[in-house]
């Protein structure tokens, strides 16, 4: 029986009782104290005081600050705090004048520069007069120790703060891409900083058993520390015979994983490093791979099996040579990594490997322990998804350029894009997860026009969106800009494309191919060709994509956004890019750059 204390009324509790009839004892009891609220005495439980407000104010570009953001939320409220999340985008300056408690965590994008969804915040930050001497914080900064300007955003965003009158409570913690511990020892110390808080529990509640019975386990999370090991099911070159470029497109299962994604997501590959790079860095220190090494998370394992699975050992950065330094009395490295030498410094790093500095400045080697010490862990590589979850289900595909060059008289190549490309055959198995991207987005509604700017492998997120609207039957029109070098050997998906367009699922494309004619052409020569037009979409509410390479396509991109707007809507230069910046505030501008 269902008990006259449950929280439900005369009519619901006839209709679940009907319900109820059709299991077993057992099951019924189970049931009938959980419809109950687990409360024999049919009170219901107090609500808890609501404690001390936090904000927790984040910054991203992938998503790792925005999963951060809310693991340290969800913390926070164990240990009684009234917390809430906020991304930059969505926060002006001046409202931290209402704020007494926050914590920022902000990833830095590229060599120094905040993620897409900060520019504005902290260059208001940089610039405002406004001052907070009731705010109290604390900023954990995401980064890339490959860069110069490692943790260059949570830098600046701490020490603006503290100069407009706010108190750091705790301090800042820069983390490499290997970021989970670094977090948790900073949220820790962070929460304990802002004070003990009343009727916090310290942990998550335990949830109420009925009648000997628990609930079902969640599904495996699979993530950086638990990739899942999909299937390779397809690979195909995608570049004709005769090109310069090594472009592919794979197709991995994901049976039986769980794992689900959105078009705009991105797939996280966990790599090896090639049998050759192994060989090299072992020559360099002088060293066999057999020796025993321990290493954190991962317990003892040969020297060889750390540097191929779990050890990045090619990336030189001025903290790996800073380490370096600790095992050599070399006066050419002491020199190199002087303040005055920042330009000696970028010229050295540029193509340069770990065992180039290795033979350069330790030519006797360095022991096993001593190497494992100066090198991170090998990082994860972020792809974008090139399919439809309707379109493929079970499957997700990728679109990834190979990475070879010539540096210093010896070849390179890069870590992810060739260990698919060489290592991996159809059938093995790769360690993969996906990684959300709620920045890069279609438009809720079908109807709206949607505009996308994706040279090269850019192109690869555009494939997943035409998708996945053609499985949706959305009627909105679409636009492609698609560019490469040449249309005979590097039109990425041509047939695909042309099927879009006899079927609808894609109203408009225009290609620039650079190498076809004696003036290199690229998309943004596209779009001025086509600029009334463009214009004539966003003012229908259109929403604008872009992805690719940020070096120079983003920024050439948006800058002949920005003359479109100008010289269309008939704009001052001030005012394109006031009515640019709406379109990114409105999020109809979205970037995937890299």
């Amino acid at each position: 029986m269902l008990p006259e204390h449950s929280p439900f009324s005369p009519d619901q509790r006839r209709i679940l009782q009907d319900l109820l009839a059709g299991f077993s004892p057992a099951q019924r009891f189970w049931l009938g104290g959980y419809l109950s609220a687990g409360d024999p005495a049919g009170s219901a439980p107090a609500a808890p005081a609501a404690g001390p407000k936090l904000t927790v104010l984040y910054g991203t570009e992938s998503g790792n600050s925005e999963k951060l953001a809310d693991l340290t939320v969800k913390e926070a409220k164990k240990r009684g705090f009234s917390a809430t999340a906020k991304n930059m985008s969505d926060l002006a300056v001046a409202d931290l004048g209402k704020v007494e408690n926050l914590l920022v965590i902000v990833s830095t994008w590229g060599d120094g520069d905040p993620p897409e969804t900060a520019v504005a915040f902290h260059k208001d930050l940089m610039s405002t007069s406004l001052t907070f001497p009731k705010l109290r914080f604390s900023v954990c900064a995401l980064g890339d120790t490959s860069y110069e300007r490692f943790c260059q955003t949570g830098k600046d965003v701490d020490a603006r703060l503290e100069s407009l009158g706010a108190t750091r409570l705790s301090p800042r913690q820069d983390c490499d891409v290997d970021y989970e511990d670094s977090h948790r020892s900073w949220l820790t110390a962070a929460l304990e900083a802002f004070g003990p808080v009343a009727g916090a529990t310290g942990g998550a509640a335990a949830a109420p058993a009925f009648g000997g019975f628990s609930f079902a386990p969640a599904a495996t999370v699979y993530d950086r520390k638990n990739p899942f090991a999909a299937e390779l099911s397809e690979r195909v070159l995608l570049n004709g015979r005769g090109t310069a470029k090594e472009t592919w497109h794979y197709e991995i299962s994901l049976e039986g994983s769980g794992i689900s994604y959105e078009p705009g997501d991105s797939l996280a590959i966990i790599p090896q490093n090639a049998p050759d790079v192994v060989e090299g860095i072992l020559k360099a220190a002088k060293l066999t791979g057999t020796e025993a090494v321990e290493l954190n998370g991962s317990g003892s394992k040969s020297l060889a099996e750390a540097l191929r699975d779990d050890l990045d050992i090619t990336a030189l950065s001025k903290q790996v040579l800073t380490k370096l330094q600790a095992f050599t009395k070399s006066k050419n490295l002491t020199k190199l990594l002087a303040e005055g030498s920042k330009d000696q410094l970028k010229d050295y790093l540029w193509g340069r490997w770990i065992a180039d500095a290795i033979a350069d400045f330790l030519p006797k080697g360095l022991s096993a322990a001593d190497l494992v010490s100066a090198l991170r862990k090998l990082p994860s590589r972020l792809y974008s998804i090139a399919s439809s979850p309707l379109a493929h289900p079970g499957e997700v595909h990728l679109t990834v350029s190979s990475v070879r060059y010539n540096a210093h008289g010896q070849p390179r190549k890069g870590v992810a894009s060739t260990y698919l490309a060489d290592l991996v055959g159809a059938g093995d198995r790769v360690g993969v997860y996906a990684n959300e991207n709620k920045n890069f987005r279609l438009p809720a509604s079908g109807d709206t026009p949607v505009i996308m700017i994706g040279p090269g492998t850019g192109v690869a997120p555009f494939r997943a969106f035409v998708e996945h609207r053609a499985a949706l039957g959305h009627a909105g029109k679409s636009w492609l800009f698609f560019g490469d070098q040449r249309y005979m050997y590097d039109f990425l998906y041509q047939v695909e494309w042309q099927e879009h367009l006899k079927n609808g699922a894609l109203s408009k494309l225009d290609v620039a191919f650079s190498r076809d004619q004696p003036e290199k052409v690229y998309v943004q020569h596209r779009m001025h060709d086509r600029a009334a037009e463009l214009y004539a979409w966003l003012q229908e509410g259109a929403h604008l994509y872009v992805c690719g390479d940020a070096s120079r396509m983003a920024h050439d991109v948006n800058e002949a956004l920005l003359d479109i707007v100008a010289k269309q809507g008939g704009k001052s230069k001030e005012a394109a890019e006031a009515y640019v910046e709406d379109l990114k505030k409105a999020k109809r501008y979205q970037r995937d750059v890299y």
